[in-house]
């Protein structure tokens, strides 16, 4: 059965908000090797291999441990209900948080100096709110087939 337009709009933020963050990392990693004092190795590391650790267990444990996927997804559920990324409004302050965190991650890559020890984290931070964005995103997929949520969420004809 088809979607009501409130949840394919819901679901659409959703991929959108991983989609975004995910193109702003890309870009600061590249301003990384661009603007950083350092080695193009220590910059790997500090942008790329520990951020994917990071990313990988943000999105891999909440998806596995019921402990963290059963709150995630009544998050993600309640988020449906209250609105958000149904209207124009809701998806740009949606999008908000992640490009006001952006800023910071460019701003930390500016005020580096030669000599002086990166602050990696800024980059695993952001790397972690991406994989927990896209848990988020493949949740949704999940409540659409709980047979509770469907009944909402589907065009009865």
């Amino acid at each position: 059965m088809p979607h009501t337009p409130a949840w394919r709009n819901f679901k659409r933020t959703e991929d959108l908000a991983v989609a975004t963050s995910a193109l702003i990392y890309a870009g600061a990693v590249v301003h990384a090797f661009a603007t950083l004092p350092m080695t193009a190795v220590s910059i790997a590391q500090r942008t790329l291999l520990w951020p994917a650790v990071f990313l990988t267990l943000s999105l891999a444990l909440p998806l596995l441990i019921g402990a963290l996927r059963r709150p995630l997804t009544r998050y993600v559920w309640m988020s449906f209900q209250a609105g958000f990324g149904q209207t124009a409004r809701s998806i740009l302050g949606g999008l908000a948080l992640p490009a006001a965190a952006a800023g910071f991650m460019y701003w930390q890559i500016a005020t580096a100096v030669p000599g002086s020890p990166y602050p990696a984290g800024v980059f695993s931070a952001y790397a972690a709110g991406i994989g927990i964005l896209a848990a988020q995103a493949a949740l949704v997929r999940v409540l659409e087939r709980h047979p509770e949520v469907r009944k909402e969420i589907e065009v009865s004809g």
